[in-house]
């Protein structure tokens, strides 16, 4: 996990705003930056060390190829194995092994990747490529100019090297107050766009000049067998996935919620290591709150896990809130960003490698929304797609989560969710909540080989009654029924209307005058959702008003947090 920037055909100035950029992005390489100078462009990498702590230092140089990249490839040893490497590796690098395969079969070698990644290869035939992991776990930014094309890991690198100002873009601030995220390609900031997951694109002389876009799901076939026959190779492709993304040369350990997804993370972690595996789980001090540490007790208890907990209260809210914004300067204003950051804060200097359960619920069936999708309308049955929004807004969102012909309507509601939310609200909060502490998120369901296995399963493995992710939950019940993958789930609510409520009225005269706010909303408006009692938007509109000021008018997240809601 690291930082990357570049300018490609950037001339002169390039060297000095790629040094910048790279200085923005300190928080994910805290182990160092390295800046080259090439012909054909400026690169720097910030440096979080995970494999190889001596050689993995980027650039790396192989058979005339230059790569820079964040993220792992967890298959780097089966791909040095299968291409014969073993003698012409000069590091234990993840990355150097597709500078060789390059080399003998070209753009081809993405398609060979088994990970999480955001990278600039450089090849030994003079072209150049960008590309990104298909379900988009890391992230990458683009923008070009006179000067050729900048590329980054996080915005806030354009603004520091003078490439850019910070605009807001007004589409996407809508639709971050009405899903939470922003769709596509298109980022809160003008003129700056992202590489969408699996996009693979060829730079030449500064310019995109072709593009292809890989799939984070298969498009045709089934996974055939009775119940059995699927656990028993639930088990085997979940084990196998599980094992690769421990390959690490530093501590990891994993978040455990009381949730089917972590826990079976956790059963396999406990599995495959001899010594008890770090865990940390988060829960919450407000009256109703919904609180799983119980469930995640027990469930450590159970494998012998070396758990921790943490505590979230109302002090915590109003520390982290500005600390969440200033790191999420591509905004989500998902709540779960909150106690994320707080497990992050807690495990930095114990881990640097998380796992996480991220996709588990997409892949395997998991939410209400696909049980309701499946049934009829006069039993309560809707498309699972965002409510109270604008038709313009709406038909953005179904433009983005169309699926490919030959679907159930079930997979149809999974490819929705891979498509849009997952890679621009949950992994974009787990990448910067963690990297925010130089700590590295790994998402061991978002694998290919777990992808083709679950996404293929017939439905009635999914979905059955008012059970989603049904078979996960016969697999845990086999392997760990301390977790009761069959108790009615709490849901993770974090309860930021029982610390916004006291303040309300004062925090909504506040925002109201706020300039970003006045752009999508008017005064009267933003003052009757903060007067009316437990309204929906209050949280995402109080996000966006800190968020706006740190990243649109350079506030400091403290004074940003008393513009929007005094002294706390």
């Amino acid at each position: 996990m690291c930082g990357i920037a570049g300018v490609l055909a950037g001339g002169p100035t390039a060297p000095a705003a790629t040094k910048a950029m790279a200085e923005a992005l300190t928080h994910r390489g805290p182990d160092g930056i390295r800046l080259e100078d090439i012909p054909q462009a400026a690169l720097a990498h910030a440096r979080l060390s995970i494999i190889d702590l001596e050689g993995g230092w980027q650039p790396l140089h192989a058979a005339g190829s230059t790569v820079i990249g964040n993220g792992e490839i967890y298959n780097y040893v089966e791909l040095a194995r299968d291409f014969q490497l073993s003698d012409r590796l000069a590091t234990g690098s993840d990355f150097e092994p597709l500078l060789h395969i390059y080399a003998q079969e070209g753009e081809a070698v993405f398609d060979r990747l088994r990970g999480m990644y955001a990278l600039c290869l450089i090849g030994h035939d003079g072209r150049t490529w960008l590309a990104r992991d298909p379900f988009g776990i890391k992230p990458l930014y683009i923008m070009e100019h006179d000067g050729g094309l900048a590329f980054a890991s996080e915005p806030r690198a354009f603004f520091r090297a003078g490439l850019m100002a910070p605009v807001l873009n007004d589409d996407p601030a809508r639709e971050l107050l009405a899903f939470n995220y922003t769709l596509g390609e298109r980022t809160a900031f003008q003129g700056l766009r992202r590489l969408v997951p699996g996009e693979v694109v060829e730079v030449r002389d500064g310019r995109i000049v072709s593009g292809r876009r890989m799939s984070a799901l298969p498009r045709a076939g089934a996974t055939k067998g009775d119940e059995d026959e699927i656990l028993s190779r639930l088990d085997a492709v979940l084990e196998d996935s599980v094992r690769v993304h421990q390959r690490s040369d530093v501590p990891y350990g994993l978040f455990l919620s009381g949730g089917v997804d972590s826990a079976t993370i956790a059963t396999l972690m406990s599995r495959l290591n001899e010594r008890p595996v770090t865990a940390f789980t988060c829960g919450f001090e407000a009256p109703g709150a919904k609180d799983e540490r119980a469930t995640a007790e027990r469930v450590a208890r159970a494998l012998n896990l070396d758990w921790r907990e943490t505590s979230f209260g109302e002090a915590d809210f109003w520390r982290i809130l500005p600390e969440v914004a200033w790191a999420l300067d591509d905004p989500t204003a998902d709540y779960a960003t909150l106690p994320t950051y707080k497990l992050a804060e807690a495990a930095k200097g114990t881990l640097t490698v998380v796992l996480s359960g991220e996709g588990g619920d997409e892949l395997f069936g998991g939410y209400g929304r696909y049980r309701r999708a499946l049934r009829p309308a006069w039993l309560g049955g809707r498309p699972a797609e965002p409510r109270g929004t604008s038709p313009e807004i709406l038909a953005r969102w179904r433009a983005e989560a169309a699926a490919p012909k030959g679907l159930t309507p079930l997979q149809q509601a999974q490819w929705a969710d891979v498509a849009t939310w997952l890679p621009n609200d949950l992994l974009l909060k787990l990448d910067r909540c963690l990297m925010a502490h130089g700590l590295e998120g790994r998402t061991p369901f978002l694998d290919p080989e777990v992808a083709r296995f679950a996404y293929l399963l017939p439905d009635r493995f999914k979905v059955q009654g008012r059970y989603g992710k049904w078979i996960l939950r016969k697999w845990l019940e086999r392997h760990c029924p301390a977790a009761e993958p069959w108790a009615r789930k709490q849901g993770f609510t974090v309860p930021v209307e029982a610390w916004i409520a006291p303040r309300a009225v004062d925090i909504g005269e506040r925002i109201a005058r706020i300039a970003a706010v006045r752009r999508l909303r008017t005064a009267e408006q933003v003052k009757a959702v903060f007067a009316t009692e437990a309204a929906a938007e209050r949280w995402p509109l109080l996000f966006f008003a800190v968020w706006s000021l740190i990243h649109l008018e350079g506030a400091s997240p403290k004074a940003a947090l008393e513009e929007v809601a005094g002294p706390v």
